[in-house]
């Protein structure tokens, strides 16, 4: 049995058939940041976004949730709706995605890793910033916390509109104890030694302006897997997906168009 019963988790389901796709948020946000792809995609996907355990609508853990806590929780959500999925996931999402391909691997037909990272425990300086994030947003509270963090997930080019959205977004999301469970998953996390062992073909994303994870991040995870394909998404933050979504939701496309392809041929 998983830490986290997923009766508890809201999630926000579009499209009747087709494969299907569960969308993975970052650290913070909610099932709403994937609002451009299930316009998109969901016409000939079905897609599932969550929000994640102790987010949003989510009911809070009734104790701490490690990256495999996260990545087993959504195994239980792929189990429920269907077996086996392509796994969407933007930063944190991301993280969770690639630990869930090594851990449950008949449960991942493909990844899509947007402006991701290996994890923050690859440097101690990462590390103790994550970490430090849960104090912040007890001191300061969801809106200032906000207020402070969001805009710099976005090119410093991005409309007043979506920063606006963006922001409204985290103060909605974020809460103890669940972001604190999620900060302390990702301090604690270094991907580089397991990637080889991710068997699905991945997708690997990021905006050319992030100021967050930045390229570098995403191209350690592109050279550290077997499958990849490596795209730098041009005039885009951190949260390319919600920046260029024509751009992105193209990729994602393409991407689930081949390896759908290529698993009949």
């Amino acid at each position: 049995m998983t830490a986290y019963d997923i009766s508890g988790l809201h999630l926000e389901e579009a499209g009747d058939s087709g494969p299907l796709v569960l969308c993975l948020h970052g650290i913070g946000s909610s099932s709403k940041a994937f609002a451009p792809q299930v316009a998109a995609l969901s016409r000939t996907h079905r897609l599932v976004a969550w929000d994640a355990p102790g987010y949003a609508e989510s009911a809070d853990p009734k104790s701490s949730l490690t990256m495999d806590d996260f990545a087993d929780v959504a195994a239980d959500v792929i189990r429920a709706r269907g077996g086996s999925a392509h796994v969407l996931g933007v930063s944190w999402g991301g993280v969770i995605a690639l630990r869930l391909a090594v851990r449950h691997p008949d449960l991942v037909e493909s990844l899509m890793v947007l402006d991701s990272t290996p994890g923050s425990g690859t440097d101690p300086g990462k590390a103790a910033g994550m970490r430090a994030r849960t104090d912040e947003l007890a001191g300061l509270g969801p809106d200032a916390f906000a207020a402070a963090r969001a805009p710099r997930l976005l090119s410093p080019d991005a409309p007043a509109d979506l920063v606006e959205r963006v922001t409204a977004t985290m103060a909605a999301s974020v809460r103890l104890p669940g972001y604190g469970y999620a900060a302390e998953a990702m301090a604690s996390t270094d991907l580089r030694g397991e990637l080889h062992r991710v068997t699905a073909p991945t997708l690997v994303l990021c905006g050319d302006k992030d100021r967050i994870t930045g390229p570098d991040s995403s191209q350690a995870l592109a050279g550290g897997l077997h499958k990849t394909a490596y795209v730098i998404v041009k005039d885009a933050g951190h949260l390319a997906n919600q920046e260029q979504p024509e751009r992105v939701n193209a990729w994602l496309a393409s991407h689930l168009h081949i390896v759908t392809n290529r698993r009949k041929g």
